[in-house]
């Protein structure tokens, strides 16, 4: 019993040392595939078009789809594809360095620069020495198409609201988008002399130098237009505008744009000339004086919401005669009025106007009358 039970103990470390050795390092495994030394695919093109021709740009990859270091320059690969059909090359002789920013430029043939817009796929491929590659790169989208006619008789007029703009209509249905570049010199917060104490709690902030806002078609309505208001500009500045017409087409999930060329510019300063709404809901109520109480009338309105309202001012007359400012000379802060200064038996006729920080006051509101009753 002894002896079988060292044998079994021993036999097992035998068995595992040959198992071992037929496993072990020194046993040749599998020889690995050689590289094919395959530049990695590029993952950012990007394609821009303007006017006639599509710039195109991306990042040139450091490593093969090995992840070992490329070395030397990579030949480039441009083409571009319609709708349906091959991708036929682009006649530019490139070489990159292994990352590298890339870029090429595109002349549209004049087929592909006439016609209803239509999308047009670019990609980029990248080779080693024997001209073998991983494939081509990410789809870069334009349209391709004739690009909208210009925008002419651009014109901009100054309102309350904002600025109008109005060019010359055509028949096209494509949305347009307003360029809107800020002229006047903003403040510098960082050389502001002026101690915190002195400077504004509330200013506003700087506004951006340059904005655009698209309109039209496939933007904020259902149809072509001739005008557009601007409502986001400020008062005491000056702007200028440019305006194109763009074509919009929904292509491989994605929204793609045709610009057409961008109309002679218009200046404008917008500069506030224009008074508040004029006060409505004047109502007026006499209280009689009993019990030592003061014979007066009560004034209340709706306020105003002008941004820029400074306050009210508060008229009166009798019967025919000229109206008579009963306020003080500063602005009322609120829709409400005392008017202490009747006399029982008389009947009032009142008006309110608004005032802005400016000076400019609005016409009358219509009239409230009301009795003073006898005591």
């Amino acid at each position: 019993m002894k002896a079988t039970l060292r044998w079994g103990w021993t036999a097992v470390p035998f068995a595992m040392a040959g198992l071992l050795a037929l496993t072990g390092c020194g046993t040749p495994s599998a020889p690995l595939a050689p590289s094919l030394n395959l530049p990695a695919t590029v993952t950012d093109l990007a394609a821009v078009r303007s006017g006639n021709q599509v710039s195109l740009t991306w990042k040139t990859p450091r490593r093969t789809t090995d992840k070992v270091l490329l070395k030397g320059d990579l030949p480039v690969r441009l083409c571009r594809q319609e709708t349906s059909g091959t991708c036929v090359d682009i006649p530019l002789h490139l070489f990159l360095a292994p990352g590298s920013d890339g870029a090429g430029t595109d002349t549209l043939p004049p087929a592909l620069a006439s016609g209803a817009p239509r999308q047009l796929t670019y990609f980029v491929e990248l080779k080693n020495r024997n001209g073998r590659s991983a494939g081509l790169s990410n789809p870069a989208l334009v349209l391709a198409g004739e690009a909208p006619p210009a925008v002419t008789g651009l014109a901009a007029t100054v309102t309350k609201a904002g600025v109008v703009l109005r060019w010359a209509p055509v028949n096209e249905n494509t949305a347009i988008r307003l360029q809107r570049k800020l002229l006047t010199p903003q403040p510098n917060a960082a050389s502001d002399a002026k101690p915190k104490s002195q400077q504004a709690i509330l200013a506003p902030e700087p506004e951006p130098a340059e904005q655009n806002l698209l309109v039209g078609p496939g933007a904020t309505s259902d149809r072509a237009t001739d005008q557009a208001l601007d409502k986001g500009i400020r008062f005491g500045q000056t702007y200028e505008y440019r305006v194109q017409r763009v074509a919009r087409v929904s292509a491989g999930g994605q929204t793609l744009e045709l610009d057409g060329e961008l109309s002679a510019p218009v200046r404008v300063e917008t500069q506030d000339v224009f008074p508040p709404a004029v006060p409505i809901g004047l109502a007026a109520v006499a209280t009689a004086g009993e019990s030592g109480a003061e014979t007066a009338i009560d004034l209340s309105w709706q306020p105003v919401t002008d941004a820029d309202l400074a306050g009210y001012q508060v008229y009166r007359r009798e019967a025919a005669d000229e109206w008579q400012r009963i306020s003080p000379a500063q602005p009322l802060p609120g829709p409400a009025f005392h008017d202490n200064g009747v006399q029982p038996g008389h009947t009032y006729r009142y008006a309110v106007s608004a005032i802005d920080q400016s000076g400019h006051e609005s016409a009358r509101s219509a009239e409230a009358a009301e009795a003073v009753p006898n005591p």
